[in-house]
């Protein structure tokens, strides 16, 4: 369960960050705020230990 849960989360952040910094290439450059806050979010998981997108997929991914 837990290495699903974790293919999901990876899968998120590198969507949205791929996602952020082409839209910041090919529309405007304030798209690249989207990876720059992500950027932060995960610095902040790693000495904090809670991670928004583990904790919504905790709520919705069914336990096995």
């Amino acid at each position: 369960m837990m290495k699903k849960i974790r293919q999901l989360h990876d899968g998120i952040a590198g969507a949205l960050i791929t996602a952020g910094v082409a839209l910041g290439y090919y529309m405007h450059p304030a798209w690249l705020l989207l990876p720059g806050i992500l950027g932060i979010t995960l610095l902040q998981s790693g000495f904090t230990g809670f991670c928004p997108v583990y904790f919504i997929l905790d709520r919705t991914c069914p336990a096995e």
